[in-house]
C-alpha cells in the first residue's frame, strides 16, 4: 500500500466474503483515479467477482489487468454496460464526468458506485437523484476516510455504544501532501476537480454527518485559497468551513494541500469526536514522532483514558453491506440520501467560500 502518495493509496484487508463467488459480478470503468484500486479491493475482499474492466486509455485497463489477472479488458463501455451479469460498476473517473458515468449505468440496469467526490456541480447532483427515483438503482460513493479506515470504523462502533454520549461536535483535518509531477493535468483544472472542499471536503462533511446522526445540516461559513502555488493558479491549497446539522451538532473541518515532505505518509488525517460524556480522537494515517503505523485511536471518557491500535483489528464491513444491499435493495452500509446529502453540502460549501487572496 503506498503511504506516500494519496492518489494511490489503497487499502488492503482480510477476505470476509458475504456471497459465492460469482453470485455478485461487478465491473470497473473509468480509472482516472488511483482510488479505484482501494475500491475494488474492498468488494472482491467481500466476495465480489470482477469481471470487466474498461478505461479510454488501454495502459491504464492494462496495469489495472496486471494487477487484477482474472479480469477481461472490454474493447468499449458498451460492452461493459450491455452484459446481463454485471450488477454493479465501480468508477474513478475525472470527477466532473463521474455524474454521466453514473446516468449510463443506472440506464444500463446496474448499481454505481464511484469515488468521491462523485459531482462537481448541484445541477450533476439533481440529475443523479432524478435518475435513482426513476430506475431504483444506487449510486454510492466511495467516501474512504471513513469507509476504508479502520480507526474511523472503530469510532462509529464506540459512538453507536454510547462510549462519549451525545456527540455534539466533529472536528476534522484532511491535509494531504500535493507529489504536483504526479498529478494528471485535470487535478488542477477548476472545472474538473471542482474545488477543494467539494473534493476533499467531501469526506469531512460525510464524517460529519454519520458520526453526529445528523439527517440535515446547513453551511455556516467557507473559506479557500492558494496559498503556495501560483504556478497552479486554478489549485486551491487550503479550504475550511463550519457546519450545523439539524440535532444542534456542529463541525468545523480544514482541508489542504500543504503537507510537507518530512512527514513518513501523505497527510496526517485526524478527527475529533466530542460528546456530552467524553471525546475520541482519530490519528489516521500516522502517530507523528511516536509511531508511524496507522489506525490510532485514543479515546478518554468518564472510565479513563484509553489508546487503542486497531490496525488490522476491525476490517471494513462497508463493502460487504454494500454488495447485500444491492442483492437484496436494502440501505445498511449507507443510505442513498446520506450519500447525497453530504455531496450537497460540500457543493454549497464550495459555492459560498470566501476566497483569500
Amino acid at each position: 500500500m503506498q503511504k506516500n502518495d494519496e492518489m494511490n493509496y489503497a487499502p488492503q484487508g482480510k477476505p470476509n466474503p458475504v456471497v459465492k463467488a460469482g453470485e455478485f459480478m461487478i465491473a470497473a470503468v473509468a480509472l482516472d483515479h488511483g482510488h479505484i484500486y482501494g475500491m475494488v479491493n474492498g468488494l472482491l475482499e467481500a466476495g465480489a467477482t470482477l469481471k470487466w474492466v474498461y478505461d479510454r486509455d488501454p495502459a491504464k485497463a492494462e496495469a489495472f489487468a496486471r494487477a487484477y489477472p482474472q479480469v477481461n479488458i472490454a474493447a468499449t463501455e458498451e460492452e461493459v454496460l450491455a452484459d446481463p451479469e454485471v450488477q454493479l460498476i465501480a468508477g474513478a473517473a475525472i470527477p466532473s464526468e463521474r455524474c454521466a458515468l453514473g446516468l449510463r449505468v443506472m440506464d444500463a440496469g446496474k448499481d454505481y458506485f464511484t469515488d468521491k467526490a462523485p459531482f462537481t456541480t448541484l445541477e450533476q447532483l439533481e440529475q443523479a437523484r432524478l435518475k435513482v427515483r426513476e430506475t431504483g438503482r444506487k449510486y454510492m460513493v466511495y467516501y474512504s476516510e471513513r469507509l476504508h479506515v479502520e480507526a474511523a470504523v472503530y469510532a462509529g462502533q464506540l459512538v453507536e455504544q454510547g462510549a462519549i454520549g451525545r456527540v455534539v461536535q466533529v472536528t476534522g483535518f484532511g491535509p494531504r501532501r500535493l507529489n504536483a509531477p504526479s498529478r494528471p493535468e485535470w487535478f488542477f483544472q477548476r472545472e474538473h476537480y471542482g474545488g477543494i472542499l467539494c473534493d476533499i471536503g467531501s469526506h469531512q462533511i460525510e464524517q460529519f454527518l454519520f458520526y453526529a446522526s445528523c439527517k440535515k445540516a446547513e453551511v455556516l461559513h467557507s473559506k479557500i485559497a492558494n496559498y503556495h502555488y501560483p504556478n497552479y493558479p486554478e489549485l486551491e491549497d487550503f479550504g475550511d468551513a463550519t457546519l450545523l446539522g439539524d440535532n444542534g451538532a456542529t463541525n468545523y473541518f480544514r482541508v489542504d494541500w500543504l503537507t510537507p515532505d518530512g512527514l513518513g505518509t501523505w497527510g496526517d488525517g485526524r478527527t475529533l469526536i466530542l460528546g456530552t460524556e467524553g471525546y475520541i480522537e482519530l490519528r489516521k494515517y500516522i502517530d507523528i514522532a511516536r509511531d508511524q503505523s496507522s489506525n490510532h485511536v485514543y479515546l478518554v471518557n468518564q472510565e479513563g483514558e484509553y489508546h487503542v491500535h486497531v490496525d488490522g483489528k476491525v476490517g471494513y464491513p462497508f463493502f460487504g453491506e454494500l454488495i447485500l444491499d444491492c442483492l437484496h435493495r436494502t440501505e445498511l452500509a449507507m443510505t442513498q440520501e446520506h450519500a447525497f446529502l453530504a455531496a450537497e453540502l460540500c457543493l454549497k460549501a464550495q459555492q459560498m467560500a470566501v476566497k483569500i487572496n
